[in-house]
């Protein structure tokens, strides 16, 4: 049987060839789908500008601006190029730098405990031992349906002495516990976001865990993996994109810490005004009127989530291109 080459492919002779179809009828049949495509990424884009994009450039003009006035102070103010001084400005503030400290710390707490804790929680679900699985998801997500504010409310009656009955109940058994001094404030800001975003995470994490092709798990099982040694070996590893994306959420979240201490700061003098980032933009802007100090440290801010938010990115695309071979192997 002879064969011709066709295109530097060999075609065994009388055998049927594929139809060719025209460039521009292809073209033709792809329109409908960049035209839908457009329709349904329209409004995003013209969010994402709106909301987001404008804003950020707008703060970051702001940022290289002052007003200042013409005699001693008391004369009409005008706008003036400053260049890096606000931005100078910020970095020198001690208040400034004592609120990154704060909200660090915040986060070296926060942020492992809400991924281990939501992880364990989401594996106990995925294997079966709890009952009534329903009923305590639902139960550990109705936290998170509370507003911040509220939230910080209720936590706040608990930390006030002379109202809370679980401080009563403490000091009837000889247990004197300030959660509003100096060494309890940064354990009651992470137990206000604990009850609140835990529940949350976990039923991510058991979302992604039913993702999960089952035969791997059976697989393990056959080989004699007892359930610490699968989920570690198995589960885990298959997460690894969820629990990195989640991660930096929770970052995000944690820098910018401002709802909780701003309204604790109404029963400890411990919190101040600028007591962190966030609240220092608020102060800068509303209190102080320097709009342009505030726009310099919201650069900042948005700079440092940016940063955090490639890192992990990059992350995840590694893990995303070494989970087929994962599966490959296992299977």
């Amino acid at each position: 049987m002879s064969t011709s080459t066709v295109t530097g492919k060999p075609r065994t002779a009388g055998a049927p060839s594929a139809p060719s179809v025209p460039s521009t009828r292809v073209t033709r049949s792809r329109r409908p789908q960049r035209q839908a495509v457009g329709v349904l990424l329209g409004p995003f884009t013209l969010l994402l500008f709106a909301v987001f994009l404008v804003p950020v450039l707008y703060a970051v003009k702001l940022s290289f601006f002052s007003e200042s006035h013409t005699g001693l102070g008391f004369g009409n103010a005008h706008t003036a190029f400053v260049g890096l001084r606000n931005y100078t400005s910020v970095l020198s503030d001690p208040s400034f730098v004592r609120g990154v400290g704060v909200t660090l710390l915040y986060a070296l707490v926060f942020i492992p405990l809400v991924l281990a804790g939501a992880l364990a929680l989401a594996l106990l679900f995925d294997s079966g031992l709890v009952r009534a699985r329903r009923l305590s998801q639902t139960a550990l997500f109705v936290p998170h349906a509370v507003p911040g504010i509220i939230a910080t409310v209720i936590w706040l009656y608990l930390y006030t002495p002379g109202i809370s009955p679980v401080l009563d109940l403490l000091n009837n058994a000889d247990i004197s516990v300030n959660f509003l001094g100096l060494r309890m404030l940064i354990p009651s800001l992470v137990n206000i976001a604990l009850w609140s975003g835990l529940g949350y995470t976990a039923v991510i994490f058991f979302a992604a865990l039913r993702a999960i092709p089952r035969e791997l798990i059976e697989a393990a099982q056959v080989d004699g993996a007892g359930p610490v040694r699968t989920a570690l070996t198995i589960k885990v590893p298959m997460i690894r994109g969820t629990l990195s994306t989640v991660a930096i959420f929770t970052t995000i979240a944690a820098l910018q810490l401002f709802t909780e201490p701003t309204l604790l700061s109404r029963a400890t003098p411990l919190v101040g005004p600028r007591y962190t980032p966030n609240m220092y933009i608020f102060d800068a802007a509303f209190t102080r009127n320097n709009y342009g100090l505030a726009s310099a440290a919201s650069v900042l801010l948005l700079l440092v989530c940016c940063a955090l938010s490639y890192v992990v990115t990059r992350g995840t695309a590694g893990t995303a291109r070494r989970v087929p071979d994962t599966r490959k192997a296992r299977s």
